[in-house]
């Protein structure tokens, strides 16, 4: 089987076309289990699979986390799969296709850059409150897409922040009752009127990452809402490197949603099937 690696501000996926290889949907999800696994196979965060369109797309792109489970939409995931399109010629430099929460559009710029413009926001409230371990925390809800993918977008001091403490608590709110999808869970601080810091713990991959795009944009917005940043241009600070989310809003109300960042194409290769084994 072959197979791309391509990373994303930390963010890392493995890229399978399965234009060519075939494999039966139903397969891919214990595929992605044991080709993410960091200690048997290749190991990443997610699989992206290139498949054949169902509507007036260039292609559709399944996206699995490393636990099998499927996922609606993974912002770092699109721009990694929209530059290995672009790369393996089945697209040109722009692109649109299929996501589980919706049609997505990218275009590949200068250099390692991809734009994305991701799905807009359909559930968003941010005046919310939630109490863990008895203490209280500020908590925005916004889902990207229909079906929406959900994030929760928590303000904490994450300059002096503890991981372990933030894992326990990102763990804790990615189950809250509340949220009955369970939440992509966002921490983050004001650095400035342009600028955040981010860490998450990504639902699927059941840990705190290095990126997570989708995250980017729904924390960039909430703090818009919020009054914490001033402008529609955001530049995200997460732990894997930067990225830079645009806004365009016609009477208050957001348009267009952009996330832009690197991508570093990993290693191009051949899975053996042993690799599939464990």
């Amino acid at each position: 089987m072959n197979f791309t690696k391509i990373q994303g501000t930390g963010n890392d996926f493995i890229i399978i076309n399965n234009m060519e290889l075939k494999i039966p949907v139903e397969n891919l999800s214990e595929i992605a289990k044991r080709l993410c696994h960091r200690k048997v196979s290749i190991g990443a965060d997610g699989l992206m699979v290139v498949d054949f369109p169902e509507n007036n797309t260039d292609f559709k792109m399944r996206f699995y986390n490393r636990d099998g489970t499927i996922g609606e939409m993974c912002g770092n995931g699109a721009r990694c799969i929209s530059r290995y399109a672009y790369l393996n010629k089945i697209t040109g430099k722009k692109m649109t296709f299929e996501t589980a929460a919706g049609i997505v559009s990218s275009e590949i710029l200068e250099g390692r850059l991809v734009k994305v413009l991701l799905n807009n926001p359909e559930v968003i409230k941010v005046n919310n409150k939630i109490e863990i371990d008895n203490i209280e925390y500020e908590c925005s809800y916004i889902e990207l897409g229909n079906p929406g993918l959900p994030h929760a977008v928590v303000k904490y001091g994450l300059k002096n922040a503890i991981c372990s403490e933030l894992f326990k608590i990102g763990r804790k709110i990615r189950y809250y009752a509340g949220f009955p999808k369970g939440a992509n869970v966002n921490f983050f601080e004001v650095l400035d009127e342009s600028t955040v810091i981010i860490k998450t713990y990504e639902r699927g991959v059941e840990d705190i990452t290095l990126a997570c795009g989708t995250g980017a944009a729904v924390t960039a917005v909430a703090s818009m809402i919020k009054g914490y940043i001033k402008g529609n241009k955001v530049k995200v600070l997460v732990p894997g490197g930067e990225l830079f989310i645009e806004v365009e809003k016609n009477k208050g109300k957001i348009e267009k949603l952009f996330l832009i960042g690197t991508t570093n194409i990993v290693a191009v290769g051949k899975v053996f099937d042993e690799g599939l084994i464990y």
